[in-house]
Parts: C-alpha cells; sequence; structure tokens
C-alpha cells in the first residue's frame, strides 16, 4: 500500500493557514516609495505561526500559497507572486525547521526555539525581500545604484518592522495555543 504524502488534516491546515495568511496580509498599510510600494501588514504573523505551530512543510506551504495569492490580486504584486511564494514558503519552512528541534525537549527550551525559529524565519524573509528588491531594481530595471539603495534600505526597514512584529505576535500566540491544540491532538501529529 502507497503512503499519501499529506493526509486529509494536514491539507486542511495549509487550506486553512493559507486562508488566514491571505486575510491578515489584507490588513496593512501601503507606503508608497521611489520605485514602487511596501506595506506594513499581519500575514507574516500567520505565516511564522503556521511553521512554529505545525512545523516546517505545512507552515511553508501556507505561507507561500496565502501570501502569492493574495499577490495575485493586485496588479502591482502579480508578476511577482512566484517570488513571493517563494520567499515566504522559506520563511515559514525556516520557523519550522528551528522550532521543531525544540520539539520534547521542555517547556524552556521549546519557548527558546519557538522564539529562536521565529527569528530565524522572519530574517530569512527580509534577507530574500532585499535581494530580490536589488536585483530586481538594478539588474532587471537598470536602476542607478543610489536610487536602488534607498529603496532597498526603506523596504529592508519596512520588512524588519514587519518581521519584529511578525516574530513577537507569533510567539506569544504559539505559546498560548499550543496546549489547545496539543489537547485536540493536532500539536504533536503534525
Amino acid at each position: 500500500m502507497e503512503k499519501k504524502k499529506f493526509s486529509t488534516k494536514q491539507l486542511a491546515l495549509i487550506g486553512v493557514l493559507s486562508a488566514l495568511v491571505f486575510a491578515a496580509t489584507y490588513l496593512h498599510i501601503d507606503i508608497p516609495t521611489a520605485l514602487g510600494k511596501t506595506m506594513i501588514h499581519l500575514g507574516n504573523v500567520v505565516c511564522l505561526l503556521g511553521g512554529l505551530l505545525f512545523g516546517p512543510v505545512t507552515g511553508g506551504l501556507s505561507a507561500g500559497i496565502g501570501s502569492a495569492l493574495f499577490d495575485f490580486m493586485d496588479p502591482a504584486y502579480a508578476p511577482e507572486a512566484w517570488i513571493t511564494f517563494i520567499n515566504k514558503f522559506l520563511m515559514g519552512f525556516v520557523a519550522g525547521a528551528i522550532c521543531r528541534m525544540g520539539r520534547g525537549k521542555g517547556p524552556k527550551m521549546e519557548k527558546l526555539f519557538t522564539l529562536i525559529g521565529g527569528i530565524s524565519g522572519a530574517v530569512t524573509y527580509v534577507i530574500l525581500y532585499v535581494s530580490k528588491t536589488i536585483i530586481v531594481q538594478y539588474f532587471i530595471n537598470s536602476g542607478v545604484w543610489a536610487t536602488v539603495a534607498a529603496v532597498a534600505i526603506q523596504k529592508g526597514t519596512v520588512s524588519l518592522v514587519n518581521g519584529l512584529i511578525a516574530v513577537v505576535v507569533s510567539s506569544f500566540l504559539a505559546f498560548s495555543l499550543r496546549p489547545a491544540l496539543r489537547k485536540a491532538h493536532l500539536f504533536d501529529n503534525i
């Protein structure tokens, strides 16, 4: 008998978390820049939370799918939805992979690995996002380096603020939701 790659429970979690990422990204403040726009939003909270609670694959897929779907709804972001999928997938995946290392090592170690996982996921995303901004603006759009650097710094700063908010809120939510998820047998089996 062939083993399924994804259980029904895992597919349902990916779908629900993707929808939450999509919806949470709508809670945003647009920030126009010289070469496009960026925003402060709550989508990254759910991107990290999925990884911190349900592991790297579920967290990564839900972060990537929900964020890419959001990009498809805005003509300014739609052409880069595939890049967003990769970047957000890696954000959730890294957070989940590192957090998973602390499971079963006691409450203090679980909290420590949750925090380290959240920080690592957020930093991974910021590095990827700023790198993408530089590559697109400088190499593809033939931008002037001084302007590209200014935009990259501005977008990087906004991403760091997003990341800080995401780490604090997702870590708090992960600590708060784990007992209920354990009781429902959702935390340990995914």
